[in-house]
């Protein structure tokens, strides 16, 4: 399928079969993930954290980017590859658009960017260049120093409006999906009922929205220095990583 079937395909999930997405950064974990019968790739920014080994996403630049997404793409995967727009590469229209273009030429067949309203024409001006795009509201992880940490969403009214008011300005400009981070899960539930786009929810809580994503790090367990609270690991590869090291080492050493 194009691109553009992948996001047609996904935009048709809205209400239905919930989609299931999945970070990857490389091209094994693409081609593992992809056999499990995954819906998403997103290449995303959190490489910076969990394979980078920086504080934070404000640390990754485009060059990053373009590398990981194209190892992701040498998978040619049937789930459809979603590359992050890095932080300071979406500044202008123009530059959202070149960023984009960028990611595209590397392998990704849709972008996504943080932010509602004030993101709105660089959204639109990616689309109007045949580009599909997933939009990202609630905590905004390229934000983090400027909000001072990582904060719960949607926690009153005027939160909740201005999520809702972001969320029709990415429509209008032509999104196809909506990533929402830590928002509180009465406030994802309401939103997911009332967008007429699929919502994919990390730290909203169970069953709130259309979908859900994960960092593939925390569902493997093999970044056990940091977990996030809402994370629920399905395997421990860094005890099993740490064991088959200590064995291979003792084989070699024991003479």
């Amino acid at each position: 399928m194009t691109a553009h079937q992948k996001a047609a395909a996904l935009g048709a999930r809205k209400g239905g079969l919930p989609i299931a997405a999945l970070t990857a950064y490389d091209y094994p974990t693409a081609r593992l993930l992809d056999d499990s019968g995954v819906d998403v790739l997103l290449v995303g920014d959190s490489l910076g954290m969990v394979v980078l080994g920086f504080p934070d996403t404000t640390h990754v630049t485009l060059a990053h980017m373009l590398h990981h997404v194209a190892a992701v793409a040498r998978a040619k995967p049937q789930a459809i590859i979603v590359g992050d727009l890095p932080i300071h590469t979406y500044d202008t229209p123009a530059m959202a658009l070149d960023t984009a273009r960028q990611l595209v030429a590397a392998g990704a067949e849709a972008v996504k960017l943080e932010g509602g309203i004030r993101q709105a024409e660089k959204v639109r001006a990616i689309t109007s260049a045949g580009i599909p795009v997933v939009g990202h509201l609630g905590m905004l992880p390229q934000r983090v120093i400027e909000e001072g940490g990582y904060h719960k969403k949607g926690k009153t009214p005027e939160q909740s409006d201005a999520l809702r008011e972001g969320a029709q300005a990415l429509i209008d400009a032509g999104v196809f999906a909506i990533v929402l981070e830590s928002v509180i899960p009465a406030t994802a539930r309401e939103l997911t009922a009332s967008l007429p786009v699929p919502t994919i929810g990390i730290g909203c809580g169970d069953h709130t929205c259309d979908g859900e994503i994960a960092v593939i790090t925390d569902v493997l367990g093999s970044f056990p220095w940091f977990v996030p609270p809402f994370a629920k690991p399905e395997a421990d590869l860094a005890t099993s990583i740490r064991n088959a090291a200590s064995h291979y080492i003792a084989r070699v050493q024991n003479r």
